[in-house]
Parts: structure tokens; C-alpha cells; sequence
């Protein structure tokens, strides 16, 4: 539809120079005839004239309704499409690539595309039927002088796409400068309390100026650059009119041509200079695009390592097993697992220990299915956890993780993140708080539960995140928690506390803690010491200290430094 559009758009917009033509005749010939013939002759040829020109703009805005919106439509969909892919792509694919590129890819690459799809399509259709209906009625009127105005046309073409072409690679440093610089700021103000404590504020505003310097200096050349660009055109449009009228003069002189041909061909000398004009304009675009392309796919077309299973599987989570679960990261090659195996029942607790490093972390983004084991089985009710659904089997888990992550909203909403609005009731995020042992300190805010917590909840301490991500996970009821070394920004006292909420929680459920403190994990009904991937020691809190092996010397260390 949108080509339809751009023809009958460009038809009635060849007509209008015509009609102009017409007028022209008419006055040079008639000027003296005092007659109403030719006012109203002049007059139709008005008429005429005007509603060519309406036409042409309702087909117009036809065009623009039909391939523009339809680029915007299709911006919509992509980036749908990249969004939903990228919530596929494993956990190992967000530790490959930074956050500025995978951002930068489904903003401004799209951006990039969606302006091929609209702008350079719909200039490229236009300067093609443009050129034609123009062309045909000027060679139609004298092919002679159609040949000496188009000569200037190409080499203005050309020109423009050279400086197109240093535009665009001026503009790519440019923004790339721009992103350096957006950078610098983010990390130095992210880091603010670091930078003040070393005393290295001079330093960064040295630093800050030399990246200012740079942006400023390639900002400046593409200017400059871009400075070019309407002297070249009005230049060659001059040089293309003055042929017209030097030629056309001596054809009128010579009786071959009417003074109003001589205007109708200054209109079309006129026309045909923006479309000869978005050549480069459009090549440029075209370029962009297909890099821009080139690098969406290479996301889009990145495989999806953790495969969901289609069917749901409703079952209420009995049991966890790792057998024999050996695991290397894909993006590293460290081995984190190896040949690790232990069971948990529901209503039970098993806890996990060890050196940092040691795998425990591991152990947790397994049961979550982040990653896929190396070799060996994670399973649950017996059944390898791949023949879950993804979906509904993480809706039954809890997971406070070892960095706490608040997003830029309210307390409440932190705390209710994991459940539906409709799902969620004032009172249950009090009390998921109050288990939590972190609603007195919210009652302390000013606005309590509707404080706003900042970017990554900046505005909380440490302990106070932890907390909250407590609270996040208890709310849900799920069948299986996970607490991955999440009391260690807390004091000791604090964690009695929260430790004696939780017994009330726990029961009926299972129950996985990571941890390095041993009061937080004495009372496991398994306790598992890990080392460099291999489980070294096992059993109850009572039976590692008696093997007065890694655990036992461990919490003998810990007792004395909390005496």
C-alpha cells in the first residue's frame, strides 16, 4: 500500500510543475489582454494547481502513515523479540556480555534498523519513481536541455555520499566517545564513597577533562564535517538552475522553447535535488543497518542452553538429589563440581560449608536450573529436573542470593517482587518483614514501606537488603528456600532472631542453606563441607565436630572470636 501511495503521490506532484508551466505561458503571452478570458483561464490553472498539491500531500500522508508506522510496528516487535530471548539465554551469557552492549543492542542497534525499514525504504522507492515520472516529462519537453540540467545531478550524488560516508564514521566515534564518557561518570558517582575515601577526587577530574577533551575534539570534526553538506547541495542546485536558465533562455530566444517550460524545469531541477540529495543520506543508512543487523543476530541466533520443557509438570517438590554432578563453567573452564552427591527430603534441612570457592554458590544456581549440569543429575522426585517446566518449578522456589539485588521501587514492591499485584495483601508483606526481622526498622522510615530504596537499594545498609531479600523469599510460600550465605552482613544477635523466624517457616519444606558462619547452619539436619569442588566432609553438626577434621577446627575459631 505504501508503494501505491508513493506513486500517486509523485504522479500529482509532476503535475503541479506542469500546471505552473501553463500559468507562466498564459501571463508572458497574455500579460496586456485586459479580458476576463484570462483571469479566469488563470484562475482554473490556479484551481488546478492547488488541488494538485492537496493530492499530493493526502497521498503523502498516506505514505508516511503506511511505511513509517509500519517500521514502528516492526521496531515494536524486535524488540519484543530480543527482550523474550534475552530472559532465555542462560545466566553464563549475561557473564560473557556487558550490560552496555546487551542494552546497546535492543536500543539503539533497532533504532538503526527501524530507520532502514522506514526512511531509507521509503526515500529509495520515492527517488525511483521520482526520478522516472520527472525525467520522462522533461525529456518529453526537450531532451537537449534535460541533459545539460541533469549533468551537475550525479557528481552531487557522489559528492554527498563521500561526505555521508565521513559523517557517518565521525558519528560512530562520536557516540562511541559519548558512551565512554557516560561511563566514566556512572562508575565514578556509583563509586563515590571509594573515590572520596582514597582522596581521588582530582584525579577523576583530571581524568574527566581528558575524556571531555576527547568528546569535545571529535564532536567538533563531525561539525565540521557536517558543515559540508548544505553548501554542496545549494552549489550543485545553483549550478543545475543557472543551466536551465541559460540554456532554456537561448531555446526561448530561438522560439524552440516557452518562457513557463524554462520554469517548469527549475521546479523540476528543484525536485529532484533532495532525492539526489538522500542518496548518500540512504546509503549511509543502509550501511548502519546492516551492521546494526548483523550484531542483533548474532544474539537472536545465540542457542538456548537451558531448553524448557513445554508441558507443565504438576507435582509437589518431594525430594533433592544431586548424583554424581560434575560442573565447568562454560565461559571459564573451571571446574566448580566434581562428583558431588547428597540427598534432602521435604521438612528437612541441609546445609552447605566450605572455603570461598569452594562450590557451594555452585550448588544453589543448579537447583535453580541457571545452569545445566556438566555430567551427572539433579534430581527432584527422582526425576531429572530437565523434565520440569521451568516456570512452574521456579514459582516453588525461594532464593535469597549471595548479592542482593533491590530494584528502584518501594519496600512493599521489593517485597511483594515475586507474586502477583492482585496475590498481594498489606499484610502479608508486614509479616514476611516482621520474619524477616526488618519491619521495625521500616516503621522507622518516613515513609515506611513506600520508602523508595534507589538503584540496587542504595539507600539501605547491607544488612538491611539482606533482609529485605529475606522477606522477598519467605512471602512466597514456596516449597524449597534457598539462602545463600545471606545472613553474613548481619550481626550475631540479629541472626538468632532470624534464624528462630525461620524454624517456624520451615517445616514441610525443602531447606538448603549456604553458609560460612556455622551458628547459622549447626542446626541442618546434613551438613555438607566442601573443598575446590569435592564434597570433604558430611553429617550432622554433633558428627563433623567429633571428626575433628575442616569443620570441627572451623567452629572451634569461630567460638573463641565470638567470646
Amino acid at each position: 500500500m505504501g508503494i501505491l501511495f508513493i506513486v500517486a503521490t509523485n504522479y500529482f506532484k509532476v503535475l503541479m510543475p506542469q500546471t505552473f508551466d501553463n500559468i507562466v505561458d498564459l501571463i508572458a503571452k497574455d500579460i496586456n489582454d485586459s479580458t476576463n478570458t484570462v483571469f479566469y483561464k488563470g484562475m482554473k490553472l490556479f484551481g488546478w494547481f492547488i488541488a494538485y498539491a492537496l493530492i499530493n500531500t493526502f497521498f503523502l500522508f498516506l505514505t508516511r502513515q503506511t511505511i513509517i508506522v509500519m517500521s514502528r510496528l516492526i521496531e515494536y516487535d524486535l524488540k519484543n523479540e530480543i527482550y523474550d530471548k534475552y530472559q532465555e539465554l542462560s545466566y553464563s551469557f549475561y557473564k560473557v556480555n556487558s550490560t552496555g552492549d546487551i542494552m546497546n543492542r535492543i536500543s539503539e542497534d533497532v533504532s538503526q534498523i527501524r530507520m532502514y525499514l522506514g526512511p531509507a525504504i521509503m526515500y529509495t522507492i520515492n527517488v525511483a519513481f521520482l526520478f522516472v515520472f520527472v525525467i520522462y516529462s522533461m525529456v518529453s519537453k526537450n531532451a537537449e536541455l534535460t541533459l545539460y540540467v541533469l549533468a551537475p545531478l550525479p557528481l552531487m550524488s557522489y559528492v554527498i555520499f563521500k561526505v555521508s560516508n565521513r559523517i557517518n564514521k565521525k558519528s560512530e566515534k562520536t557516540q562511541k566517545q559519548q558512551s565512554r564518557l557516560s561511563t566514566f561518570v556512572q562508575e565514578a558517582f556509583s563509586g563515590i564513597i571509594v573515590l572520596k575515601a582514597f582522596g581521588r577526587e582530582r584525579f577523576f577530574s583530571k581524568e574527566f577533562d581528558d575524556e571531555n577533551e576527547t568528546y569535545k575534539t571529535a564532536s567538533l570534526s563531525l561539525a565540521k564535517t557536517q558543515a559540508l553538506f548544505a553548501p554542496i547541495i545549494i552549489s550543485m542546485i545553483g549550478l543545475s538552475t543557472i543551466i536551465t536558465i541559460y540554456i532554456g533562455g537561448l531555446k526561448v530566444i530561438n522560439d524552440q522553447l516557452d518562457v513557463g517550460d524554462i520554469a517548469e524545469f527549475v521546479i523540476y531541477v528543484n525536485m529532484l535535488t533532495w532525492p539526489f540529495a538522500s542518496v548518500g543520506w540512504v546509503s549511509s543508512l543502509v550501511q548502519r543497518a546492516a551492521a546494526s543487523q548483523k550484531r542483533v543476530n548474532e544474539f537472536l541466533h545465540t542457542p538456548i542452553e537451558i531448553v524448557e520443557k513445554a508441558e507443565p509438570i504438576n507435582e509437589i517438590i518431594e525430594s533433592l538429589e544431586f548424583r554424581n554432578v560434575n560442573f565447568t563453567y562454560p565461559n571459564t573452564g573451571i571446574q566448580a563440581l566434581k562428583n558431588v552427591s547428597f540427598k534432602v527430603s521435604k521438612g528437612q534441612t541441609i546445609a552447605l560449608t566450605g572455603k570461598t570457592g569452594s562450590g557451594k554458590s555452585t550448588c544453589a544456581t543448579l537447583v535453580e536450573r541457571l545452569f545445566d549440569t556438566s555430567e551427572g543429575e539433579v534430581l527432584f522426585n527422582g526425576k531429572n529436573i530437565k523434565d520440569f517446566n521451568i516456570s512452574e518449578f521456579r514459582s516453588q522456589i525461594g532464593y535469597v542470593p549471595q548479592e542482593v539485588f533491590l530494584f528502584s521501587d518501594t519496600i512493599k514492591n521489593n517485597i511483594a517482587f515475586g507474586l502477583a499485584k492482585d496475590d498481594v495483601t498489606d499484610e502479608m508483606v508486614i509479616q514476611a518483614a516482621k520474619d524477616a526481622h526488618i519491619h521495625h526498622n521500616i516503621e522507622t522510615f518516613e515513609n515506611k514501606y513506600e520508602t523508595k530504596v534507589g538503584e540496587r537499594g542504595i539507600t539501605l545498609s547491607g544488612g538491611q537488603k539482606q533482609r529485605v531479600s529475606i522477606a522477598r523469599a519467605i512471602i512466597r510460600k514456596p516449597e524449597i528456600l534457598i539462602f545463600d550465605d545471606c545472613l553474613s552482613a548481619v550481626d550475631t544477635e540479629t541472626e538468632e532472631i532470624i534464624l528462630d523466624n525461620l524454624k517456624r517457616i520451615m517445616p514441610n519444606k525443602i531447606n538448603i542453606i549456604i553458609g560460612h558462619r556455622i551458628s547459622s547452619i549447626k542446626h541442618a539436619d546434613h551438613i555438607v563441607v566442601m573443598e575446590d569442588g569435592v564434597i570433604i566432609e558430611q553429617g550432622s553438626h554433633d558428627d563433623l565436630v567429633a571428626k575433628e577434621g575442616w569443620y570441627s577446627e572451623t567452629y572451634r575459631k569461630q567460638l573463641v572470636e565470638e567470646k
